[in-house]
């Protein structure tokens, strides 16, 4: 029986940034996904992802993304792949009804998070918004945005090949096409079963996303939700002149869940432009998952989401996807030791925002296995919070 100093269950954006990081520090480690990373099947893919330094999900992001962008870098240098577009990014609100004092407005919690912190931003109005983005031709009068100059975004399946890539060239397992049958720990260590093989270490992380609440159990299989995401890649208009000069951006156009999408610059020689939504209404399994876009699906996108909001595009959706967000009770993170797995960390469910902030966590999670604790303060993410709740199965 193979034993390890780590493993890592999942190897999408946070189980390859880990096992990246404990090979680079010279860990024996091994990890195990059931797929063949980078795959289509989580909830990493989609070729594109937004990174911005002020997260206006709360502040205990701030310095987790930090030192992802750091991190971006370092890869670039090590890899000579290109993974992180500092493109701008543009978050803003246009409605009729916005009120400046509404402190619940995504874009102006954004711009207090980036005067708290010190972070590089343009307020912008209306004018000035239509003015410097012709895709956003059509903003109220009313409209706020908030431009930070050193977001933008980060290319994933490019992401995570890269970091299991340079994880091998440091002395690292991995095996895929394996999915884990069970877990055991004891004073010892942990043991874990694979429908291939068994495999012993003194740690675990366990980053299995979607498939997270079936693996572990209680309380993960109550308090973790898979919902279904739709990506469209919209045809742009001939003549539209965005390549180059659109941001990456968040736009809330009204209130509840389905009055926001985001999106990503026009890239050359594409001829479209992304624009997505989150929806967090309809649960799903990674089983039973709807990987198709229906016609009728992209024509609901353009009327509710484009038409009117996103000048320069067509209603031709010329590509589309399906991924899926893990998502806990009060959308952050879980990151803990597992309640009754001893030497295990619960790293994975990400609510949707995990990417821009998987770098700098896969180098935290590495310092958990190496030392037991991690530079970055982790301590928001901890299970303790859902103590007490009553929750529902799934």
């Amino acid at each position: 029986m193979e034993r390890y100093e780590s493993l890592v269950i999942g190897l999408g954006a946070m189980g390859a940034a880990t096992v990246y990081q404990l090979a680079k520090a010279g860990v024996k480690v091994a990890g195990i996904d059931r797929h063949h990373p980078p795959h289509t099947f989580g909830s990493s893919h989609g070729d594109t992802r937004i990174t911005r330094l002020s997260v206006g999900e709360g502040a205990q992001y701030v310095p987790i993304v930090r030192n992802s962008h750091r991190i971006w870098r370092e890869l670039e240098a090590a890899s000579g792949e290109a993974l992180f577009e500092q493109s701008g990014l543009l978050v803003l609100t246009s409605r009729d009804d916005f009120d400046p004092s509404d402190e619940s407005d995504f874009t102006l919690r954004t711009i207090g998070l980036a005067n708290t912190y010190g972070i590089e931003h343009e307020v912008l109005d209306a004018a000035q918004i239509r003015q410097r983005f012709a895709q956003f031709a059509h903003v109220a009068d009313s409209a706020i945005g908030y431009y930070e100059p050193d977001g933008g975004f980060v290319r994933p399946e490019r992401c995570i090949e890269v970091q299991l890539r340079l994880a091998e060239q440091h002395g690292a397992t991995l095996y895929k096409g394996e999915t884990v049958t069970a877990i055991r720990a004891d004073e010892h260590g942990v043991t874990v079963t694979t429908d291939q093989r068994t495999l012993q270490a003194d740690k675990l992380v366990v980053s299995a996303g979607n498939w997270a609440g079936d693996l572990l159990g209680a309380p993960f299989d109550q308090l973790l939700k898979v919902y279904r995401q739709q990506l469209f890649w919209f045809e742009l208009e001939p003549g539209a002149d965005l390549v180059g000069k659109s941001p990456t951006y968040i736009l809330t156009h009204g209130q509840g869940e389905g009055n926001t999408n985001y999106g990503f610059p026009a890239l050359p020689g594409e001829g479209t432009l992304k624009i997505a939504t989150a929806q967090y209404h309809t649960a799903s399994t990674p089983e039973t998952l709807d990987r198709t876009v229906s016609a009728a699906e992209e024509q609901a996108m353009y009327e509710q989401q484009v038409r009117g909001r996103i000048a320069g595009v067509t209603s031709k959706v010329v590509k589309s996807a399906v991924c899926a967000y893990t998502v806990t009770p009060d959308h952050h993170f879980i990151i803990d030791q597992h309640p009754t797995l001893q030497h295990t960390l619960v790293v994975s469910p990400c609510s949707g925002h995990g990417f821009k902030h998987s770098a700098a966590l896969g180098e935290a999670f590495a310092q958990w296995c190496i030392r037991g604790s991690s530079d970055l303060d982790l301590s928001a993410f901890s299970l303790k919070r859902f103590a007490g709740q009553a929750l529902a199965p799934q």
